[in-house]
């Protein structure tokens, strides 16, 4: 199955409880016991989804409360993403999912986590969300193709992009992108 990138589709967001389409899209292309990190995980909906495919999975966030709810399995990690020390050292994962989020500063940490050979799955608002409400802080706003720039500088390559209006949960405007790192001999992975 090949992809190439493009702009304007018309895609659906999943509601805030279900894992998001795109993120198991991706995911269903990793073996079992691949590592899948849920960056930025709120409620950890994406961990859980994973575990529960067999990936072993770990999900941090700052808000312990929230990532409090989960079912046992996935990994918990409480960390402040945005200042302070780096949570993650050296380690690598499979994958690496990010919904709803955006922190520009951290984007080149966040995608040297993916380790060679693995994925990066983001979704999230781009501009002209503005008109549906929030987020509307251009800081929280994707510029059109600022998924793919930024994971390419990140040493990525995209495997798919979309940015558009979308209808549910609610209507918003959202830009996602897979990416993956080339494996140490310099190959893709195998997608499909």
């Amino acid at each position: 199955m090949s992809f190439s990138p493009h702009c304007g589709a018309s895609v659906a967001l999943a509601p805030a409880r279900s894992p998001s389409p795109w993120v198991q899209r991706w995911l269903a292309l990793l073996p079992p016991g691949a590592t899948v990190l849920d960056f930025a995980a709120g409620s950890g909906r994406h961990a859980q989804y994973a575990h529960r495919r067999g990936l072993r999975a770990t999900a941090i966030d700052r808000d312990r409360g929230a990532l409090g709810e989960l079912d046992p399995g996935p990994m918990v990690r409480i960390a402040d993403l945005e200042s302070g020390a780096w949570p993650f050292a050296d380690e690598r994962f499979d994958a690496v999912v990010v919904t709803n989020y955006l922190f520009r500063p951290r984007f080149a940490l966040l995608a040297a986590l993916v380790a060679p050979g693995g994925l990066l799955i983001c979704e999230t608002f781009a501009q002209g969300n503005e008109r549906f409400g929030k987020p509307s802080n251009p800081n929280f706003l994707l510029a059109a193709g600022e998924l793919c720039e930024r994971s390419r500088r990140a040493g990525l390559s995209v495997v798919a992009y979309e940015h558009g209006l979308v209808e549910q949960p609610r209507s918003a405007v959202i830009q996602r992108v897979c990416a993956t790192r080339p494996d140490r001999d310099g190959a893709l992975r195998r997608l499909g």
